[in-house]
């Protein structure tokens, strides 16, 4: 008989032994985010990122069925360059286990493993939320429920500007799921530096997210995860006007093709990458760069303030 259980990498084993940051990474952004062969270049840039700022990298997907904290180089090239990979959220992690799967974890899935793991940070590009036509679809990510009942602090570029960011919002204050800003007041967009909602929220360190951090531990009153919107500098945003004429032309494209559910995402991120000439992929790997880097710094600041407690 099988034993399932989650294996880690030997840098992250020791780094989770002996006290030292971890940020998590989730694995879809290699097999389903970007377009070979970039998609294992970046993946590798975003770990060496995180090592840069002092933190150790656990990119989490599934191998041959083995639920892997902290792919290796071999793995990891794996999951980006073999067919065939499954998208995994949380829901089907033990299916893709007992059947021997190649799968992809998406941020909800990264999400619940990393905090089974006792990593509290990680850093992804955009987060799923709810989609267009929801009233009518009820196609929303399951990376809010996620969230609202897992202890990770998330640091993202917003919700991806083909979702309906207002309606997100409006889920993640209903699930309890606290949304702050760094240096900004204002909600991102992913590609975009303003989605067009406030926030009440703003932080303008990596201290001071530790600070929540540690507050929410020590009131121990809520157990669900913290957003930390990393908006894009404006001058390294996708111009406003080229991404709402793409995203209009891409949503007429997702109706008449009758694409749904998982399949839209990568669906419309491809079609901005046609269409945008691949401005839209440098856009999305600066995204995750910087996400990369302030997630590190969080994931130091944290490490040094449970230190100094101790």
């Amino acid at each position: 008989m099988t034993e399932f259980r989650i294996s880690y990498g030997t840098d992250v084993a020791h780094a989770l032994r002996d006290g030292r940051p971890v940020v998590a990474l989730e694995s879809t952004i290699v097999s389903h985010g970007l377009p070979r062969p970039q998609n294992l270049r970046v993946a590798r840039e975003i770990e060496q990122t995180v090592r840069d700022a002092g933190a150790v990298p656990a990119t989490i997907g599934m191998v041959g069925g083995e639920l892997v904290v902290g792919l290796d180089d071999a793995q990891l090239t794996r999951l980006a360059t073999v067919d065939g990979v499954s998208k995994l959220s949380v829901r089907d992690l033990a299916v893709a286990a007992a059947t021997g799967a190649d799968g992809a974890t998406t941020v909800a899935a990264t999400s619940a493993v990393a905090a089974a793991a006792g990593i509290g940070v990680f850093a992804t590009g955009g987060l799923g939320g709810v989609h267009r036509e929801a009233a009518h679809t009820f196609d929303e990510s399951a990376d809010l429920i996620t969230l609202a009942r897992t202890p990770i602090a998330v640091v993202c570029a917003g919700v991806k500007s083909i979702l309906d960011v207002g309606a997100t919002l409006e889920r993640l204050e209903t699930l309890g799921v606290a949304v702050v800003g760094y240096r900004t007041r204002r909600f991102p967009g992913f590609y975009l530096t303003d989605g067009g909602f406030d926030l009440d929220w703003s932080l303008e360190s990596p201290e001071q997210v530790a600070d929540v951090l540690a507050a929410r531990d020590g009131l121990a009153v809520h157990t669900g995860g913290l957003i930390i919107a990393n908006p894009l500098p404006v001058d390294e945003q996708l111009d406003p006007e080229l991404h709402d004429r793409t995203l209009t032309d891409g949503l007429a494209r997702l109706e008449r093709d009758g694409i749904t559910g998982k399949a839209v995402t990568p669906y419309l991120l491809a079609h901005f990458h046609s269409a945008t000439h691949g401005a839209s992929l440098a856009v999305n790997v600066r995204i995750i760069l910087r996400n990369a880097d302030l997630a590190a710094r969080i994931a130091v600041a944290s490490a040094a303030r449970t230190a100094v407690a101790a």
